[in-house]
């Protein structure tokens, strides 16, 4: 990805060194999964996996988990190491994800106003160990997550590690896809689907049916993900393998994925962010499309 000597957001609250609680928030997110125990399923990639919440990019806690708990985000955990992806200082890896916070901030912008809308930009804190957000508080071991409550992306940039190592996910776009994704939250909370989720998920008549509505919030954020991947190729910002980078990352965060590793089988009721297959259809059908209406993972089969 092409990302270096590019504008930087300037919507970054820098966090870091800063104290915080230890639970999680609700929204939506992306998760980390622990390779050992089972569990039910949340609203993170994969809800048995999340390492104590994981808001998933979902990677991790997810912010629609969280939105379960009477909250409105979630999230996934981001670490960095060596290897493919962005490495090096840690300043270079706050200007990596300054600079992929204003490609989607040029994204929404133009597409909002392309309908008549203003899009209100986000803001991305970055913070370690904890963190305090409007939908509760979170650990790094939640991965990063959305908020719906203040409109902010939260991310520990150690998550990039976890998502090569752990998550076999290597490459700079499988990291710009963490954030994307959870840029595609606030995208949906913009536009209110963040908010009937909520409501809906709260008169659900299972765990079951909460987590199939959180499946659909999940796969729309992977599709406004993929036109994010749209906009920025049009733009001569995508390299060769890029997208094979996301796509791989999306195979390897499917919840049916992520729980043939931690325990072995699946348990499909418990899904809550989408399979393997279905995060990479969908990221796949934005990015194919560039078009928000095919985006629509309210009705029909997905």
């Amino acid at each position: 990805m092409q990302w270096k000597g590019r504008r930087q957001s300037s919507q970054i609250e820098d966090r870091r060194g800063g104290g915080g609680g230890g639970g999680m928030p609700g929204g939506g997110g992306f998760r980390i999964p622990m390779r050992t125990g089972a569990g039910g399923g949340g609203l993170g990639i994969v809800g048995m996996i999340i390492i104590g919440a994981v808001l998933w990019f979902g990677f991790g806690v997810n912010p629609i988990d969280i939105f379960m708990n009477g909250q409105s985000s979630g999230g996934s955990v981001t670490q960095t190491a060596n290897g493919p992806g962005v490495q090096g200082t840690a300043d270079e890896a706050d200007d990596f994800v300054a600079t992929v916070l204003a490609d989607t901030e040029d994204v929404w912008t133009q597409r909002f106003q392309a309908a008549g809308e203003t899009y209100q930009l986000p803001t991305l804190v970055l913070f370690n160990g904890a963190v305090a957000s409007a939908c509760g508080q979170a650990s790094s071991a939640s991965g990063p997550f959305y908020c719906p409550g203040d409109q902010k992306l939260y991310i520990d940039l150690t998550f990039f590690r976890q998502l090569r190592d752990q998550l076999n996910s290597p490459g700079d776009f499988a990291q710009a896809y963490v954030v994307a994704h959870e840029v595609g939250h606030h995208v949906q909370n913009l536009q209110g689907v963040l908010p009937a989720f909520d409501q809906a998920r709260r008169q659900a008549s299972s765990e079951a049916e909460a987590n199939a509505m959180s499946v659909r919030v999940e796969l729309q954020a992977d599709c406004y993900a993929g036109i994010w991947a749209h906009d920025s190729q049009a733009a001569g910002y995508v390299e060769s393998g890029d997208i094979d980078e996301a796509l791989n990352a999306a195979q390897q965060i499917g919840d049916d994925t992520l729980q043939k590793e931690s325990q072995g089988y699946v348990v499909p009721d418990s899904f809550n962010h989408g399979t393997s297959a279905q995060r990479k259809a969908w990221f796949t059908r934005g990015f194919e499309t560039g078009d928000i209406g095919a985006c629509d993972t309210t009705k029909g089969d997905i």
